[in-house]
């Protein structure tokens, strides 16, 4: 996939300026994967996304393959976070999540510059995450219905 990741058109807005069809698009992939295919009953609407950035990638038939927000310091955090990070069930097993979690983890040090980014993984995400820098911190915890641990990637030098 790094030679794909080259390929792949990022889009990237805060929430303010996103348009109400890419909101729209932005909803639907996370309620379908989050709420539908793992079937937890959750507010996905939490009031986060009002002061973040999103940044999501399409398939060619114009749907949102993968997605994320960028959530700023102590919203969620005392430092940034990933947050909602998901990919459409089609293009799993592609690399594409690695590569979105890479450019998540570039725009954090774009817009908030070179700084640890705290993450909350479902469990069964720990060695993806692993792979990408993120450490987990002991802190354990089920999250609607869900094993959850924190993780925190050290600002890399």
């Amino acid at each position: 996939m790094a030679e794909a990741e080259t390929l792949l058109l990022w889009n990237w807005a805060h929430f303010d300026s996103l348009c109400p069809g890419d909101l729209y698009d932005i909803i639907a992939l996370r309620t379908a994967v989050f709420i539908v295919e793992q079937r937890c009953t959750y507010q996905d609407c939490d009031g986060i996304d009002c002061v973040s950035h999103h940044l999501w990638t399409r398939e060619s038939d114009g749907g949102i393959a993968a997605y994320l927000r960028v959530v700023p310091p102590l919203a969620k955090y005392a430092e940034p976070s990933l947050g909602r990070v998901v990919t459409a069930a089609g293009v799993r097993g592609t690399g594409l999540g690695r590569a979105l979690v890479r450019e998540g983890i570039a725009r954090v040090e774009q817009v908030y510059g070179p700084r640890p980014i705290r993450i909350s993984a479902q469990r069964y995400l720990l060695r993806f995450y692993e792979e990408l820098g993120f450490v987990a911190t002991g802190y354990d915890y089920e999250e609607d219905g869900i094993p959850h641990a924190e993780m925190l990637r050290a600002h890399v030098c």
